[in-house]
């Protein structure tokens, strides 16, 4: 699975520990998630949706889609 993590979050102007802290995780979590190592549980995934106030689809995405 890919992501937009680091688009989305460069966009809204939020430094990883920043976001770290709104979603109350690691910046190392953020870090991983970015670089495409770590997947995140779904009811990060969801979190992260709301806090860019978007879909889950248009931040993360299967390797052949984009």
């Amino acid at each position: 699975m890919k992501n937009k993590l680091a688009e989305y979050r460069k966009n809204n102007k939020y430094s990883q520990d920043k976001l770290a802290e709104i979603l109350g995780v690691s910046r190392q979590t953020i870090i991983s998630i970015e670089k495409g190592r770590y997947n995140p549980s779904l009811p990060l995934a969801l979190q992260i949706a709301r806090t860019f106030n978007t879909q889950v689809e248009s931040i993360f995405f299967l390797d052949d889609e984009q």
